[in-house]
């Protein structure tokens, strides 16, 4: 139980990645999909990285109550 919340971090981590280079590719590309999806894209980021900071803060907190 004590690695669920570093590996759902992690997990989280990995599709704020995910988001940010899908956006950083479709504004290279400039085509349909970027005019269709770029704020679309953008708010998933946001909110993945609010959930990251969240999970995060959560660790911090489990770590300062041991």
């Amino acid at each position: 139980m004590d690695a669920f919340l570093p590996i759902l971090f992690v997990v989280a981590i990995i599709a704020v990645l995910g988001v940010l280079v899908a956006g950083i590719v479709s504004f290279a590309v400039n085509g349909e999909f970027y005019q269709k999806n770029s704020n679309i894209l953008m708010r998933w980021r946001v909110g993945l990285q609010a959930a990251a900071i969240a999970i995060l803060g959560l660790i911090v907190l489990f770590q300062i109550g041991r």
